[in-house]
């Protein structure tokens, strides 16, 4: 069988597997974050948690299809694992960026929740009657 071949089913299979895994751990484990993030809210919590998901999937399996051509010649066993391990380094490091892009673009959005929060509770001075 052609050495290309093969490292494309390795890095196909490999690459979406990955994808797979860490999906499903960032979609675990990011659930307690993201219920602070939307002030306790649960159901908006996962929601947005389904829908961060389904983006990471579609960009990270958009991109390993794009970068699945290789170049140059694969003609023997190492050529083959280096071609592999460059472009499972590549998938690696794009959902190491996602993984941090999303955790920049949701703490901005927890800290403008709660200074806004921050801000009513300063808006109503301290002692202040209501009226019932």
């Amino acid at each position: 069988m052609d050495f290309v071949v093969v490292t494309y089913g390795a890095y196909a299979t490999i690459s979406l597997a990955v994808t797979f895994w860490v999906a499903r751990t960032l979609h675990r484990t990011g659930a307690r974050f993201l219920v602070d993030v939307m002030n306790g809210d649960s159901e908006l919590a996962e929601v947005v948690n389904h829908l961060l998901v389904i983006g990471f999937w579609l960009v990270n399996a958009g991109f390993v299809a794009v970068a699945l051509r290789i170049s140059g010649p694969v003609v023997d066993t190492r050529a083959a694992i280096e071609e592999l391990a460059s472009k499972l380094g590549m998938v690696l490091l794009v959902l190491g960026g996602m993984h941090f892009a999303n955790l920049i673009a949701l703490n901005k959005i927890r800290r403008s929740r709660h200074q806004e929060k921050q801000g009513v509770v300063a808006a109503v001075p301290a002692g202040a009657a209501t009226l019932a």
